[in-house]
């Protein structure tokens, strides 16, 4: 593929893994086989989330700050340095701060802005409960008790709400959970 060539959705995934993997992480592609994940990047404890698109910026950060209940950073990655740069300053100093905005040229992903915690060291963590629990699935899956071919569906279906009903599009990453 050619950086003046416009990639797939596939292809700007497929960049992403193999950029996640080169960083140490266990990758896994659409994993719940619905696109809730695009992909979900494992080190050690830390799980990042990454979102993938090829148009459509303003989308694929709401995805983002979707699934924030689920991982301990998020990522969007674009086909375009222009709609990655752009989305990049549209959101600095907003709660989409934290998410980091990659894109892609040719197989390789530049960083616009590196991904940072949702949480801070030391804040109280609204859906630490589901990171739990999300934690306790990506263990099962290393560990081989879930086979790598079962879908995630069951996942985010059975916790699609946190805390009183509240839709995780509801929670502000700098609101007070108390």
């Amino acid at each position: 593929m050619s950086p003046a060539t416009r990639p797939r959705e596939s292809d700007v995934v497929e960049a992403a893994r193999r950029y996640l993997e080169a960083q140490g992480y266990r990758v896994w592609v659409n994993p719940d086989g619905r696109d809730y994940f695009d992909l979900v990047a494992r080190r050690g404890r830390e799980v990042g989330l990454v979102e993938a698109k090829v148009a459509g910026s303003r989308a694929v950060l709401t995805q983002a700050l979707r699934r924030r209940a689920w991982g301990t950073w998020g990522a969007v990655v674009l086909a375009s340095e222009r709609s990655a740069r752009n989305l990049g300053r549209r959101t600095l100093g907003t709660r989409a701060a934290p998410v980091g905005v990659w894109y892609v040229v040719g197989d390789t992903v530049r960083e616009v802005r590196a991904a940072r915690p949702w949480i801070p060291d030391g804040a109280d963590d609204p859906f630490a409960e589901l990171r739990a629990r999300f934690a306790k699935v990506l263990d099962a899956l290393e560990d081989g008790e879930i086979p790598e071919s079962a879908a995630w569906d069951g996942v985010v279906g059975q916790v699609w709400r946190a805390s009183g009903g509240r839709g995780f599009r509801e929670w502000r990453l700098d609101e007070d959970p108390g």
